[in-house]
């Protein structure tokens, strides 16, 4: 069964949850893909939705098969994936309100750069980032671009050639993980800082989040 997004409302909050029940670790799915897009854009226009909350299941963010990128064995498939993923991620980082993901267990290839879509990061104090090198997956260029100053030049080279483990402590030191979390409680601390930013003007939100992105 392929990977889905479950969706709860947490009073002012959009809750979306990466669920894969036959995997370890949440993958991403042209299901996943989708639903996030449509869930988004009826979120926008939604006033009672202040804030997007994204995490995964069974304790962990979102992981990545390496011998099977974008878990798909065509390169007509992979290529569809990897414009539905762009398209999502685009989604994140456009989206007029604020989008925090809620980091726990391991976040690797994809699901690396897709919490970093987000506007803002809640991780556990024991969560790992897993980048997957350029050489397995070329497309992670475009999104490591768009860190621009974000990232030391000498660190965002070792990301991209030798998909080292990041620990959050270290994510958090770089100014990418904005909060640490006790293990287990990433979601509760997301909700709230999302509620913390639930009273202020949906205008002067998307305002600034539309100037913080054409800074980045």
């Amino acid at each position: 069964m392929p990977a889905e997004l479950l969706t709860e409302r947490r009073d002012n909050t959009l809750l979306l949850t990466l669920s894969d029940p036959g995997s370890q670790q949440p993958l991403l799915s042209h299901q996943v893909f989708t639903a996030g897009i449509e869930l988004l854009n009826v979120a926008e226009s939604d006033p009672g939705v202040r804030s997007v909350v994204l995490r995964g299941e069974a304790g962990h963010f979102c992981g990545h098969d390496a011998n099977l990128p974008l878990w798909t064995d065509s390169a007509e498939a992979r290529a569809d994936m990897q414009h539905l993923f762009d398209d999502f991620a685009e989604a994140l980082r456009v989206f007029p309100k604020p989008v925090i993901a809620a980091v726990e267990g391991i976040a690797s290839g994809d699901g690396f750069w897709l919490a970093l879509a987000c506007d803002l990061i809640v991780a556990a104090e024991d969560a790992r980032f897993v980048p997957f090198p350029a050489s397995q997956d070329p497309g992670q260029l475009r999104f490591a671009a768009r860190l621009g100053n974000a990232v030391p030049r000498s660190r965002l080279l070792q990301w991209l050639w030798g998909a080292e483990s990041v620990d959050a402590a270290q994510m958090n030191q770089l100014g990418l993980v904005n909060w640490m979390s006790r293990p287990g409680e990433a979601t509760t601390q997301a909700l709230q800082v999302a509620e913390r930013f639930a009273p202020l003007s949906l205008e002067a939100v998307a305002k600034a989040k539309e100037w913080a992105n054409l800074q980045g």
